[in-house]
Protein backbone atom coordinates (compact mmCIF):
# COMPACT_ATOMS: atom_id res chain seq x y z
CA UNK A 1 0.00 0.00 0.00
CA UNK A 2 3.40 2.12 1.05
CA UNK A 3 5.97 1.81 -1.56
CA UNK A 4 9.18 4.25 -1.16
CA UNK A 5 12.29 3.54 -3.42
CA UNK A 6 15.59 5.43 -2.92
CA UNK A 7 13.66 8.59 -1.55
CA UNK A 8 15.84 11.80 -1.16
CA UNK A 9 15.20 15.00 -0.05
CA UNK A 10 17.33 18.28 -0.24
CA UNK A 11 16.95 21.63 0.97
CA UNK A 12 19.61 23.50 -0.57
CA UNK A 13 22.85 22.12 0.41
CA UNK A 14 21.01 20.18 3.41
CA UNK A 15 20.74 16.55 2.73
CA UNK A 16 17.05 15.36 4.60
CA UNK A 17 16.31 12.61 3.39
CA UNK A 18 19.06 10.36 2.27
CA UNK A 19 17.95 7.19 -0.65
CA UNK A 20 15.66 5.30 2.09
CA UNK A 21 13.42 2.72 0.96
CA UNK A 22 10.74 0.76 2.59
CA UNK A 23 7.27 -0.90 1.75
CA UNK A 24 3.88 -1.03 3.88
CA UNK A 25 1.82 -3.89 3.42
CA UNK A 26 -2.10 -3.68 3.41
CA UNK A 27 -3.57 -3.95 7.12
CA UNK A 28 -0.26 -3.42 8.70
CA UNK A 29 0.07 -0.90 11.06
CA UNK A 30 3.91 0.39 11.17
CA UNK A 31 5.25 2.76 13.28
CA UNK A 32 7.74 5.41 12.05
CA UNK A 33 9.96 6.76 14.72
CA UNK A 34 13.34 8.97 14.70
CA UNK A 35 14.53 12.15 16.68
CA UNK A 36 14.11 15.99 15.90
CA UNK A 37 15.51 16.44 12.58
CA UNK A 38 15.65 12.87 11.77
CA UNK A 39 14.01 13.54 8.25
CA UNK A 40 10.43 11.81 9.97
CA UNK A 41 7.99 14.59 8.97
CA UNK A 42 10.02 15.13 5.64
CA UNK A 43 9.07 11.39 4.40
CA UNK A 44 5.43 11.69 5.60
CA UNK A 45 5.07 15.27 3.37
CA UNK A 46 6.89 13.53 0.23
CA UNK A 47 4.39 10.62 0.97
CA UNK A 48 1.53 13.11 1.45
CA UNK A 49 2.25 14.95 -1.97
CA UNK A 50 2.70 18.19 0.01
CA UNK A 51 6.38 18.46 -1.34
CA UNK A 52 8.40 16.81 -3.94
CA UNK A 53 11.11 14.32 -3.51
CA UNK A 54 14.90 15.62 -4.97
CA UNK A 55 14.97 11.97 -6.16
CA UNK A 56 13.64 9.06 -6.10
CA UNK A 57 9.58 7.44 -6.44
CA UNK A 58 7.20 6.80 -4.15
CA UNK A 59 3.88 5.01 -4.10
CA UNK A 60 0.53 5.06 -2.07
CA UNK A 61 -2.36 2.49 -3.01
CA UNK A 62 -0.63 2.03 -6.43
CA UNK A 63 -0.56 5.74 -7.75
CA UNK A 64 2.91 7.37 -7.94
CA UNK A 65 3.35 10.01 -5.47
CA UNK A 66 4.91 12.77 -8.03
CA UNK A 67 2.92 12.03 -10.99
CA UNK A 68 -0.92 10.48 -9.81
CA UNK A 69 -1.02 13.51 -7.05
CA UNK A 70 -4.55 13.76 -6.82
CA UNK A 71 -5.39 10.22 -6.72
CA UNK A 72 -3.05 9.62 -3.85
CA UNK A 73 -4.55 12.17 -1.25
CA UNK A 74 -7.95 10.26 -2.26
CA UNK A 75 -6.28 7.23 -0.96
CA UNK A 76 -4.99 8.84 2.24
CA UNK A 77 -6.27 10.61 5.14
CA UNK A 78 -3.88 12.72 6.69
CA UNK A 79 -3.51 14.29 10.43
CA UNK A 80 -0.54 16.28 10.47
CA UNK A 81 1.54 17.06 13.98
CA UNK A 82 -0.18 20.61 14.05
CA UNK A 83 -3.88 19.90 12.75
CA UNK A 84 -4.71 23.57 10.84
CA UNK A 85 -8.47 24.22 11.74
CA UNK A 86 -10.06 27.09 11.58
CA UNK A 87 -11.39 27.98 15.27
CA UNK A 88 -14.49 30.32 14.42
CA UNK A 89 -16.02 27.61 12.62
CA UNK A 90 -18.46 24.88 14.47
CA UNK A 91 -17.11 21.56 14.44
CA UNK A 92 -19.85 20.36 11.95
CA UNK A 93 -19.15 23.44 9.43
CA UNK A 94 -15.84 22.29 9.71
CA UNK A 95 -16.34 19.00 8.63
CA UNK A 96 -19.06 20.21 6.37
CA UNK A 97 -16.49 22.26 4.47
CA UNK A 98 -13.66 19.37 4.43
CA UNK A 99 -15.85 17.12 3.25
CA UNK A 100 -16.73 19.51 0.28
CA UNK A 101 -13.42 20.10 -0.37
CA UNK A 102 -12.33 16.18 -0.51
CA UNK A 103 -15.72 15.77 -3.02
CA UNK A 104 -17.68 13.36 -1.24
CA UNK A 105 -21.18 13.43 -2.72
CA UNK A 106 -23.83 15.92 -0.57
CA UNK A 107 -26.36 13.19 0.36
CA UNK A 108 -23.67 11.16 1.82
CA UNK A 109 -21.78 14.37 3.88
CA UNK A 110 -24.38 14.14 6.97
CA UNK A 111 -23.81 10.50 7.40
CA UNK A 112 -19.56 10.62 7.15
CA UNK A 113 -19.60 13.56 9.24
CA UNK A 114 -21.58 11.44 12.03
CA UNK A 115 -19.66 8.49 10.96
CA UNK A 116 -16.33 10.36 11.59
CA UNK A 117 -17.47 12.34 14.51
CA UNK A 118 -19.54 9.17 16.24
CA UNK A 119 -15.96 7.01 15.97
CA UNK A 120 -13.28 10.30 17.15
CA UNK A 121 -15.90 10.96 20.40
CA UNK A 122 -16.22 14.44 19.41
CA UNK A 123 -20.15 13.56 17.82
CA UNK A 124 -21.13 15.70 21.63
CA UNK A 125 -19.29 18.71 20.37
CA UNK A 126 -19.93 18.88 16.59
CA UNK A 127 -21.90 22.16 17.55
CA UNK A 128 -19.38 23.83 19.25
CA UNK A 129 -16.68 25.97 17.95
CA UNK A 130 -13.45 24.88 17.27
CA UNK A 131 -11.73 27.28 19.05
CA UNK A 132 -13.47 26.55 22.53
CA UNK A 133 -12.09 23.76 22.65
CA UNK A 134 -9.82 21.64 24.76
CA UNK A 135 -6.36 20.89 22.08
CA UNK A 136 -6.83 17.30 22.81
CA UNK A 137 -10.39 17.52 21.44
CA UNK A 138 -9.02 19.88 18.82
CA UNK A 139 -6.91 16.62 17.89
CA UNK A 140 -9.71 14.10 17.41
CA UNK A 141 -11.51 16.74 15.04
CA UNK A 142 -8.74 16.42 12.98
CA UNK A 143 -8.63 13.16 13.46
CA UNK A 144 -12.34 12.39 12.26
CA UNK A 145 -11.50 14.77 9.06
CA UNK A 146 -8.81 12.65 7.93
CA UNK A 147 -11.64 9.61 8.62
CA UNK A 148 -14.60 11.06 6.60
CA UNK A 149 -13.69 9.84 2.92
CA UNK A 150 -12.59 6.41 4.46
CA UNK A 151 -9.12 5.68 3.04
CA UNK A 152 -7.49 3.07 2.84
CA UNK A 153 -4.52 4.66 4.28
CA UNK A 154 -3.80 6.58 7.21
CA UNK A 155 -1.14 8.62 7.82
CA UNK A 156 -0.84 9.74 10.95
CA UNK A 157 1.68 11.94 12.62
CA UNK A 158 1.50 12.31 16.74
CA UNK A 159 -2.03 11.38 16.70
CA UNK A 160 -1.93 11.80 20.83
CA UNK A 161 -0.40 14.85 21.40
CA UNK A 162 -2.26 16.82 24.13
CA UNK A 163 -4.51 14.01 24.83
CA UNK A 164 -4.86 13.28 29.32
CA UNK A 165 -4.08 9.33 29.92
CA UNK A 166 -7.81 7.87 29.20
CA UNK A 167 -8.27 9.81 25.57
CA UNK A 168 -4.55 8.15 24.31
CA UNK A 169 -6.00 4.54 25.66
CA UNK A 170 -9.41 5.69 23.41
CA UNK A 171 -7.35 6.68 20.63
CA UNK A 172 -5.08 3.20 20.50
CA UNK A 173 -8.21 1.26 20.69
CA UNK A 174 -9.68 3.30 17.86
CA UNK A 175 -5.57 2.53 15.80
CA UNK A 176 -5.85 -0.96 15.97
CA UNK A 177 -9.97 -1.07 15.01
CA UNK A 178 -9.05 0.82 11.82
CA UNK A 179 -5.94 -1.65 11.33
CA UNK A 180 -8.79 -3.99 10.38
CA UNK A 181 -9.77 -2.00 7.08
CA UNK A 182 -7.46 0.33 6.79
CA UNK A 183 -3.22 0.45 6.51
CA UNK A 184 -1.37 2.94 8.90
CA UNK A 185 2.03 4.67 9.03
CA UNK A 186 2.24 6.19 12.54
CA UNK A 187 4.50 8.59 14.06
CA UNK A 188 5.04 8.93 17.79
CA UNK A 189 7.88 10.03 20.68
CA UNK A 190 5.64 7.76 22.83
CA UNK A 191 7.30 4.82 22.61
CA UNK A 192 5.31 2.74 24.94
CA UNK A 193 2.37 3.53 22.94
CA UNK A 194 4.42 2.47 19.37
CA UNK A 195 5.13 -0.93 21.32
CA UNK A 196 1.97 -1.40 22.07
CA UNK A 197 0.18 -0.44 18.76
CA UNK A 198 2.66 -1.24 15.88
CA UNK A 199 3.36 -4.98 14.37
CA UNK A 200 6.61 -3.40 12.44
CA UNK A 201 8.41 -0.06 12.97
CA UNK A 202 11.22 2.01 10.81
CA UNK A 203 13.14 4.00 12.91
CA UNK A 204 15.08 6.71 10.90
CA UNK A 205 17.89 9.01 12.08
CA UNK A 206 20.26 11.31 10.08
CA UNK A 207 17.52 11.17 7.05
CA UNK A 208 18.75 6.80 6.56
CA UNK A 209 16.77 4.45 7.72
CA UNK A 210 18.89 2.55 10.38
CA UNK A 211 16.77 -0.25 11.56
CA UNK A 212 13.46 -1.87 10.60
CA UNK A 213 11.70 -4.88 12.40
CA UNK A 214 8.67 -6.16 15.09
CA UNK A 215 9.24 -4.73 18.81
CA UNK A 216 10.40 -8.13 19.73
CA UNK A 217 13.38 -8.09 16.92
CA UNK A 218 14.75 -4.76 17.66
CA UNK A 219 14.62 -5.38 21.06
CA UNK A 220 16.52 -8.51 20.41
CA UNK A 221 19.23 -6.57 18.76
CA UNK A 222 20.31 -4.66 21.53
CA UNK A 223 22.99 -5.62 24.21
CA UNK A 224 20.55 -5.55 27.39
CA UNK A 225 18.68 -8.52 25.37
CA UNK A 226 21.65 -10.93 27.08
CA UNK A 227 21.18 -9.88 30.47
CA UNK A 228 20.08 -11.86 34.18
CA UNK A 229 18.61 -10.51 36.80
CA UNK A 230 19.10 -12.86 40.29
CA UNK A 231 18.40 -12.33 43.33
CA UNK A 232 20.46 -15.55 45.60
CA UNK A 233 20.64 -15.61 49.61
CA UNK A 234 23.93 -16.52 50.29
CA UNK A 235 27.69 -15.65 51.70
CA UNK A 236 28.07 -12.61 48.68
CA UNK A 237 31.48 -13.84 47.82
CA UNK A 238 30.75 -17.32 47.25
CA UNK A 239 27.47 -16.49 45.07
CA UNK A 240 29.46 -14.47 43.01
CA UNK A 241 32.35 -16.85 42.12
CA UNK A 242 29.71 -19.55 41.71
CA UNK A 243 28.08 -17.71 38.96
CA UNK A 244 31.08 -16.23 37.24
CA UNK A 245 32.32 -19.88 36.54
CA UNK A 246 28.99 -20.84 34.95
CA UNK A 247 29.31 -21.00 30.93
CA UNK A 248 28.36 -18.41 29.22
CA UNK A 249 28.72 -15.44 31.56
CA UNK A 250 31.11 -12.73 31.10
CA UNK A 251 30.47 -10.88 34.18
CA UNK A 252 28.33 -10.26 36.89
CA UNK A 253 27.87 -7.68 39.62
CA UNK A 254 25.97 -7.92 42.57
CA UNK A 255 24.19 -5.17 44.91
CA UNK A 256 22.75 -6.14 48.94
CA UNK A 257 19.10 -5.84 48.64
CA UNK A 258 17.10 -7.16 52.13
CA UNK A 259 19.68 -9.45 52.81
CA UNK A 260 19.74 -10.85 49.74
CA UNK A 261 22.49 -10.40 46.65
CA UNK A 262 20.68 -8.61 43.55
CA UNK A 263 22.80 -9.92 40.59
CA UNK A 264 23.13 -8.70 37.37
CA UNK A 265 24.81 -11.48 34.67
CA UNK A 266 26.02 -10.41 31.49
CA UNK A 267 26.41 -13.29 29.12
CA UNK A 268 27.49 -14.14 26.40
CA UNK A 269 25.21 -12.67 23.39
CA UNK A 270 22.96 -15.57 21.91
CA UNK A 271 23.38 -17.66 25.07
CA UNK A 272 21.08 -18.98 27.90
CA UNK A 273 22.22 -19.87 31.31
CA UNK A 274 19.06 -19.81 33.38
CA UNK A 275 18.69 -23.50 33.57
CA UNK A 276 22.31 -23.78 34.80
CA UNK A 277 22.43 -21.07 37.17
CA UNK A 278 18.70 -22.42 38.89
CA UNK A 279 20.90 -25.91 39.17
CA UNK A 280 23.94 -23.78 40.94
CA UNK A 281 21.78 -22.42 43.26
CA UNK A 282 20.53 -25.42 43.97
CA UNK A 283 23.54 -27.39 44.67
CA UNK A 284 24.65 -25.38 46.89
CA UNK A 285 21.43 -24.87 49.07
CA UNK A 286 20.87 -21.37 48.33
CA UNK A 287 17.59 -19.43 48.31
CA UNK A 288 16.64 -17.87 45.18
CA UNK A 289 13.92 -15.22 45.06
CA UNK A 290 14.35 -14.65 41.26
CA UNK A 291 15.76 -15.61 38.21
CA UNK A 292 14.44 -13.75 35.11
CA UNK A 293 16.18 -11.97 31.80
CA UNK A 294 16.19 -9.00 31.06
CA UNK A 295 14.58 -7.91 27.66
CA UNK A 296 15.71 -4.16 26.47
CA UNK A 297 12.69 -1.69 25.85
CA UNK A 298 12.21 -0.01 22.88
CA UNK A 299 13.42 3.23 23.96
CA UNK A 300 16.72 1.45 24.74
CA UNK A 301 16.90 0.37 21.23
CA UNK A 302 16.02 3.96 20.30
CA UNK A 303 18.24 5.46 22.36
CA UNK A 304 21.00 3.11 21.15
CA UNK A 305 20.56 3.06 17.58
CA UNK A 306 20.28 6.61 16.86
CA UNK A 307 23.27 7.31 19.20
CA UNK A 308 25.66 5.26 16.77
CA UNK A 309 24.27 6.92 14.04
CA UNK A 310 25.07 10.20 15.22
CA UNK A 311 29.02 9.23 15.70
CA UNK A 312 28.97 7.68 12.39
CA UNK A 313 27.96 11.19 11.33
CA UNK A 314 30.37 13.40 13.16
CA UNK A 315 33.22 10.92 12.44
Amino acid sequence: MIQAKNLTKWYGPTLAVDHISFHIEKGQIVGFLGPNGAGKTTTIRMLTCYMPASSGSAKVAGFDCFNDSLPVRQQIGYLPESVPLYSEMRVREYLGFRARLRKIPRSERSSAIGRAAELCGVAAFVNRPIGQLSKGMRQRVGLAEALMHNPPVLILDEPTIGLDPAQIRDVRTLIKQLAETHTILFSSHILPEVEAICERIIIIAGGRIVASGSPEELSERITAGSRLIAEVQGQREQVVGAVEQVTGVSKVVSQPSDGWNRLTIEVVKGQDVRHEIAKLVTQHGWALRELRREVASLEDFFVQITAEQNLRRES
